[in-house]
């Protein structure tokens, strides 16, 4: 596993530098394979992410070719305040031209069943598995990869909507859960450690003194992925990067 951190000043240099890494990875799997999924998350570093891409739009880059897909959603509908899709759609894709094809990367959102988290969960797992897997690698395949995913870190050291002690952490098999969350009283849905670790490259966006603690525990333990869920993400062939503000990672640099 390649792993590489980069630490910035401030949140907006962190969101800055993301997006240049972001356009040059895209790039590089459209010259590979023509193609690239992204796994989006919620969180205020990757919307500024997602606005710098809709305020400096790259005529090089192809966003036709590109699938955005959603690492995790909140169990409300589409329009509501909270959600993520909601927030992804007026940070970035609501700015965007239409007359200009090229500009607009296909989307894939979480149709959500406010009455059946569960079945929404394994009609999003079946479509990724839809996108991911072509039909020559169907029967044989094992876990499909994404070409990016982006991830945050919450002060618990969740990430997605991997929560510590819920039932997601313990999945093996499954790509997409509905995952519920006590503290919320409320169901998550997300990706699962599997698919994340899958994937040709994952980065963590994590800004904020209050994720420094958290950022610390998940780089040098202890080990207890059931209580801090982050460490569960070791992709297994990628390449892990962790773009982080100094406010974040004092402790790491020390």
């Amino acid at each position: 596993m390649y792993h590489q951190t980069v630490v910035k000043p401030n949140a907006e240099e962190v969101a800055i530098a993301a997006t240049e890494w972001l356009i040059e990875t895209i790039q590089e799997c459209l010259a590979t394979t023509g193609q690239c999924s992204i796994a989006l998350s919620g969180g205020s570093t990757p919307k500024r992410l997602y606005q710098l891409i809709a305020e400096n739009e790259t005529e090089s880059l192809d966003w036709s070719k590109v699938t955005l897909i959603w690492g995790d959603e909140r169990h409300v509908p589409s329009e509501h305040v909270d959600s993520n899709y909601n927030m992804v759609r007026e940070a970035w894709l609501d700015r965007l031209d239409p007359k200009k094809p090229k500009s607009m990367p296909r989307v894939l959102p979480v149709a959500i069943d406010v009455k059946a988290p569960e079945k929404t969960a394994a009609r999003y797992e079946k479509q990724l598995k839809e996108l991911l897997i072509s039909d020559d690698e169907r029967d044989d395949a094992d876990i499909p990869q994404i070409d990016i995913v982006l991830l945050g870190l919450g002060d618990d050291a969740h990430t997605a909507s991997l929560f510590p002690e819920t039932d997601a952490l313990k999945e093996s098999n499954r790509l997409f859960v509905a995952n519920f969350v006590p503290k919320f009283s409320a169901y998550r849905l997300t990706l699962t450690a599997p698919i994340i670790n899958a994937a040709r490259n994952v980065a963590f966006l994590v800004c904020g003194a209050s994720k420094r603690p958290a950022v610390d525990v998940v780089m040098h333990g202890p080990r207890h992925p059931d209580e801090y869920p982050a460490q569960l993400i070791e992709p297994k062939l990628g390449r892990l990067w962790w773009f982080l503000d100094a406010a974040a990672a004092s402790e790491v640099l020390k």
